[in-house]
């Protein structure tokens, strides 16, 4: 569920119940919750669905699909249900585990199993497989760590008389010795929850995918969210964000109900500045939880907040208004009147020429526009300016490319350093507002970067290498951009070729699939979801105005293919009476195309 953005008044006078140098003791004796289990009984189940039983079908193709989402749900239950698909004689094959040890193996069917049917009543199947990663019991889905791509068990009938079943139907014989899951089944059986880190600096709070089963019950969310917290960020996150204070735990469970919620923590620490943000921290990662949230430190009260108050107070991203639609036409930029209400180009006529590609992004008061340019020789430059529109002044890169990329601005609260980042003949740059350009090392196999995006909050990039995805951290520092350890992220299409952000946790991502595609994917891999089955024409660059709790509007992307411009939604090219202030030209004179569209904002 997307929790958006509640606008209006505070609901709740902030009630401070005394820091130490607030009053909270340095050590009190306290219960710790340390267990991994549900902090409920498990009779206490939520609306959410389960995964089919063994003797839903007897049709062995839907019976196969049934067995692939067996072990989606709840972890500690996971091997239960998966072994009463399997057959009593074969269920010690799988080797089980407990805890938070539980792992399920993701995959993507590359296509339908095969089902042949064979001797003594008994079928072999066949599947193809993608490992997309391993599910771990924090809701984590991190990079697969088998290479299998393809397998194969077999499926008997019950025995009529039942004496050595569990009853009639259909049974697993020789099955894989790990937990299979489908990725349809993260659609179909978990919810996709989003919570927040700060970022290093503090000043950003960065989104973390989770997935919780949908059968978790409303009372344990609370206490499962913060858990996670506690537990801190995602593997490929870390370097970027920080976490609670080391030694951090939660005390008992996180409780509550009608409207009243309590997290009781043992944190280290006094800081009041800290405590506060903590707050922040939670409202937003309990973006569905409305009512009050009081926030103990060592079973002493601390504050209590109106969740959906401090939501309000404090926006995640410094946005102010829905998408601007640019392009780039006859080698300058022009406004689009297909994606909101064409406005005048925030730069001087005189600096707006003989523009390749352009990003330009909203940093307070200040406009910041990174055009790159035809250089001499038939190569491309660089030109950086910011400033109160229309921006005026640019700098210049010192070096010249044979080929350069749509750069793009990271989003910082520090709108006196502004930076951005930049791919030119196959290598990342961060660049600052005076143009100087600096090579980023990137821990990624050797190879060619063709493309890279930022997300909304300006702590994540994707980046395309040698035709594959990935994303990463961002910690920026006084003296420039550092980019942490790489994860591939798993599509199903092949020669990437463009990416970009549409959601807080998803990309669109321009490929290969037999024909030219666009497909959605989260930044893990999985759900993936295709969004055009055949451009027509490789797709060489994507430009999207983000989904985001700040701002509420449907996501929209545009991207370029052949040379010419394209919108979405509906999906059409976009022509030359639709760039503003462009004359039609002499009769007799075909217009060119408009091409490199992007988003202000």
């Amino acid at each position: 569920m997307r929790g958006r953005l509640v606008v209006g008044a505070l609901c709740g006078a902030l009630a401070l119940v005394g820091f130490t140098g607030c009053g909270i003791p340095e050590r009190t004796e306290v219960q710790v919750d340390r267990r991994k289990e549900p902090a409920t009984e498990l009779s206490a189940i939520n609306a959410g669905s389960e995964p089919p039983t063994r003797t839903t079908t007897d049709q062995p193709e839907e019976f196969v699909k049934n067995f692939l989402n067996a072990a989606a749900g709840e972890p500690d239950r996971a091997y239960y249900r998966v072994k009463q698909f399997i057959d009593p004689q074969y269920r010690s094959r799988l080797q089980e585990k407990r805890g938070s040890e539980v792992e399920l193996t993701v995959v993507r069917l590359t296509d339908s199993p095969r089902v042949t049917f064979g001797a003594d009543d008994r079928y072999k199947v066949s599947i193809g497989v993608q490992q997309i990663g391993v599910l771990r019991t924090d809701g984590t889905l991190v990079p697969p760590v088998s290479s299998e791509t393809h397998y194969e068990f077999g499926l008997r009938l019950a025995s009529p008389s039942g004496a050595t079943d569990d009853g009639a139907g259909l049974y697993v014989i020789e099955p894989p010795n790990v937990l299979l899951v489908s990725d349809t089944a993260l659609q179909d059986y978990y919810e996709s929850r989003t919570i927040y880190f700060w970022s290093t600096d503090r000043t950003q709070l960065v989104p973390d995918l989770r997935f919780l089963p949908d059968t978790v019950p409303n009372e344990r969310r609370l206490n499962e969210v913060v858990k996670w917290l506690v537990d801190g960020p995602s593997d490929w996150l870390r370097t970027g964000v920080v976490g609670l204070p080391d030694r951090t735990e939660l005390i008992n469970n996180a409780t509550g109900g009608n409207g009243r919620w309590e997290v009781n923590l043992d944190m280290p620490g006094d800081d009041r500045t800290q405590i506060d943000q903590l707050i922040t921290q939670l409202a937003w990662s309990l973006r569905d939880f409305d009512g009050e949230l009081e926030l103990k430190i060592r079973n002493n009260p601390v504050k209590v907040e109106n969740l959906a108050a401090r939501r309000s107070l404090r926006e995640l991203y410094p946005l102010r208004e829905g998408p601007r639609g640019y392009c780039v036409y006859e080698g300058a930029i022009h406004s689009l009147s297909v994606a909101g209400e064409p406005l005048e180009v925030p730069l001087d006529e005189a600096v707006n020429r003989n523009v390749v590609s352009a990003g330009l992004a909203r940093s307070g008061e200040q406009i910041l526009a990174a055009l790159v340019v035809t250089a001499s020789g038939g190569k491309q430059r660089l030109t950086v300016g910011t400033g109160r529109a229309p921006v005026t002044t640019f700098g210049k890169a010192e070096n010249s490319y044979k080929v350069i990329g749509r750069p793009v601005w990271l989003r910082s609260s520090d709108p006196s350093h502004p930076r951005g980042l930049v791919v030119a003949d196959g290598r990342l740059y961060w660049f600052d507002g005076n143009a100087v350009m600096t090579q980023i090392a990137l821990n990624l196999p050797p190879g060619v970067v063709t493309a890279v995006a930022v997300s909304l909050d300006g702590q994540r990039i994707a980046l395309i290498a040698d035709g594959a995805l990935y994303v990463a951290a961002v910690k920026l520092l006084d003296g420039g951009v550092t980019i942490g350890p790489s994860r591939r992220v798993i599509t199903s299409l092949t020669g990437i070729s463009a990416v970009d952000w549409v959601d807080e946790n998803k990309l669109i991502v321009a490929g290969s699939a037999a024909r030219p595609a666009i497909h959605e994917v989260t930044v893990d891999g999985a759900p993936q979801t295709v969004l055009m089955a055949d451009t027509r024409a490789k797709v060489t660059s994507l430009s999207a105005y983000p989904d985001n709790p700040t701002i509420q509007m449907p996501w929209t992307y545009m991207y370029e293919a052949s040379g010419s411009a394209y919108r979405s939604r509906p999906a059409e090219r976009i022509l030359p009476a639709q760039v503003h202030g462009v004359s039609p030209p002499p009769a007799g004179v075909r217009p060119g195309n408009p091409s490199a569209p992007f988003f202000l904002f």
